[in-house]
């Protein structure tokens, strides 16, 4: 019998046929366990207005394991097909959002397996900031002439008003964010990982062009780095570093691995797939992931 409570997250198509044969087959007969069961099927997001997604991630923070089957993000495609009543965001991102960690993501080396980057003798790590920026942005189609501004209204004080754009015509608009607390404790689970591997950390950002989005976290995980794990990380001969994402690419293809690389969330989710096709010729998908 397992003493802890799983909550399983069910998904769309035939991860639910192959998820049930898994179960019935290889986990049921063996284990005894007390499941929480959310029905995360596109059908039933769009039943419940999308709040079984809510509560199944804050069923994971009360009972600390979860199991995810893949889920469909429905596209205008998909919208119609189902008959759904709103574009609903990606599960994945809810959950991410609500959870609030860093998805660390590595692949699993396998001597007979090819490698199309032949270069890379070690893993590399992946450590993906799971929380805000495009994933819970909002967005917007602009239809015609206008002016775009952003606002904010901060507690017992006067606005702030900012010009964006100056639209002629049609186009699309878009607003995000963060928050130093999550950026802080994606700075410290980062080097925690680092210092646990005894490899170096790189954090990538865009902090020429975002100089004051990107520039935060780069700034935040310095003082992080400064105030908590400087003095460790030189006791074991590794090191902190922040580079251009499209510089951390380069160097990402002719390096031999062996390094933690933090990137922001969307940079994780590209990065974290490119990662893993180029040690892998044929199963991109042979990695460990977990949420820290």
């Amino acid at each position: 019998k397992v003493n802890n409570p799983i909550v399983e997250m069910d998904g769309d198509e035939m991860t639910r046929v192959m998820w049930k044969m898994i179960k019935d087959k290889l986990i049921f007969p063996y284990l005894d366990l007390d499941v929480k069961y959310f029905d995360l099927g596109v059908l039933n997001r769009d039943a419940t207005d999308d709040k079984v997604t809510v509560e199944s991630a804050e069923a994971t923070l009360k009972y600390n394991v979860a199991v995810k089957c893949a889920t469909i993000t429905p596209d205008e495609t998909r919208v119609k097909e189902f008959k759904l009543k709103s574009m609903w965001r990606s599960p994945n991102g809810t959950i991410r959002n609500i959870l609030n960690g860093t998805v660390f993501r590595e692949p699993i080396l396998c001597k007979n397996i090819p490698r199309i980057l032949t270069g890379w003798k070690k893993p590399i790590c992946i450590g993906r900031h799971a929380f805000g920026d495009q994933y819970r942005a909002t967005d917007m189609i602009i239809n015609g002439p206008g002016k775009l501004k952003m606002v904010y209204v901060p507690d017992g004080a006067e606005p702030v008003e900012l010009n964006v754009y100056d639209f002629k015509g049609p186009g699309v608009a878009l607003a995000m964010y963060n928050v130093d607390e999550s950026i802080r404790a994606f700075a410290d689970s980062s080097m925690a990982m680092a210092l646990s591997k005894k490899w170096p950390l790189y954090l990538s950002t865009k902090n020429t062009i975002l100089k004051k989005y990107d520039g935060r976290f780069k700034d935040i995980f310095q003082e992080v780095y400064e105030e908590n794990w400087k003095e460790k990380f030189e006791e074991n001969s590794i090191w902190y570093e922040h580079r251009l994402i499209d510089d951390m690419v380069a160097y990402a293809v002719k390096s031999e691995g062996g390094y933690v690389w933090a990137c922001k969330n969307y940079d994780g989710d590209v990065q974290s797939d490119f990662l893993a096709q180029g040690l892998h010729c044929f199963l991109p998908d042979l990695a460990t992931h977990f949420i820290f």
